[in-house]
């Protein structure tokens, strides 16, 4: 299948893990509740690591748990072992083969911590290896660059979230497969875009909050697709430093949705298009921030902030895939990477 058609199939994807994993969920909650963990730990890597990143948001302000993230070298390299006694860990893996990934959740369930798989692939060595498993229902992904899984990805989590929360969500989880559907009406307009972007080398990506783990996916496309050096960061962080990257031109792309992250992103974007005269790509549902960009991607309007990673990442897979063929590549065959990496 190709790549725009799993782009494609992320409103059905996402409708249908609604309407089945929300028993499995609540199963996992009760138990989560049961054993009172002190804190989270993921362990991820690549798209899935950028997941991990929107749960420590997610589980964070929704569930008031202090989440971090795994370092799965420090048990296959160095050959330690953390105490996650008191700990949810979970592990998350489209492929639920990655082997430094599956050691961690191996060696939490070992000292008797509850453990969680989220993968695409039942009966893999992760969810094999984990107490718990919630399978992403996406179907067969088989273009390299991830994009249904991570959508997924990110809905498991914000299921978990709200349960764990008490937070009535369905009303602004059952709108997610149409505002979906609204975001992929905006491809034309990112070929139109990526049209401009020919000879693009190198570029920053901003985001902040629940919108950081934005930035760091749409990076990662542009990265493994179009071979683009996309840096992202997090707005706190990039004015304490590489701010100083930005001059004339710059090409700068900014996730900047309405709610808590907007002020913030709004001083920044004011800064870098007036005084430093960089050319901005906006994503936003706020009309008056993407006037201030030399191009803009509406997002809808209404999806709220803790759900907008889910919608806003899909913009970003549009743009990548249109600028790898603006600079003569193809998107269905990157170079020098496979779909299933295994580190150890």
């Amino acid at each position: 299948m190709a790549l725009i058609e799993e782009i494609r199939e992320q409103p059905e994807v996402v409708a249908r893990l609604l309407a089945e994993a929300g028993p499995e969920v609540a199963a996992l909650c009760e138990t989560v509740r049961a054993a009172d963990p002190s804190h989270v730990v993921i362990a991820a890597r690549g798209t899935s690591d950028h997941a991990a990143i929107y749960a420590q948001y997610a589980l964070g302000v929704m569930a008031g748990m202090s989440v971090g993230l795994a370092t799965p070298s420090v048990h296959s390299l160095y050959g330690a072992s953390p105490d996650y006694g008191r700990a949810l860990v979970i592990g998350i893996s489209q492929s639920g083969a990655s082997p430094d990934v599956v050691g961690v959740i191996r060696a939490a369930r070992e000292q008797g911590a509850l453990t969680l798989a989220i993968t695409n692939t039942p009966g893999s060595d992760m969810a094999e290896a984990a107490a718990h498993h919630i399978a992403l229902r996406a179907g067969p992904e088989n273009a390299v660059a991830a994009t249904k899984t991570y959508t997924s990805t990110l809905l498991v989590l914000a299921m978990i979230a709200a349960e764990l929360s008490d937070t009535d969500a369905s009303a602004e989880l059952a709108a997610l497969p149409e505002a979906l559907a609204k975001v992929l009406d905006l491809d034309d307009e990112a070929a139109r875009i990526a049209a401009d972007m020919s000879n693009l080398n190198r570029c920053v990506i901003l985001g902040r909050g629940y919108h950081y783990a934005t930035a760091r996916e749409w990076s990662l496309k542009l990265k493994e697709l179009s071979y683009t050096l996309a840096d992202p960061y997090s707005t706190a962080d990039f004015i304490h430093g590489p701010l100083a990257l930005i001059e004339a031109g710059f090409p700068t792309f900014c996730v900047a949705p309405t709610g808590a992250t907007e002020g913030d992103m709004d001083v920044v974007i004011e800064r870098l298009g007036g005084e430093l005269e960089a050319h901005l790509l906006i994503v936003s549902d706020s009309v008056e921030l993407r006037d201030k960009g030399a191009w803009s991607l509406p997002l809808p309007a209404n999806v709220p902030e803790w759900l907008m990673p889910i919608v806003s990442i899909v913009p970003g897979q549009l743009h990548a895939r249109h600028v790898t063929y603006a600079k003569g590549g193809d998107p269905e065959r990157p170079r020098s990477i496979r779909k299933v990496t295994l580190t150890n």
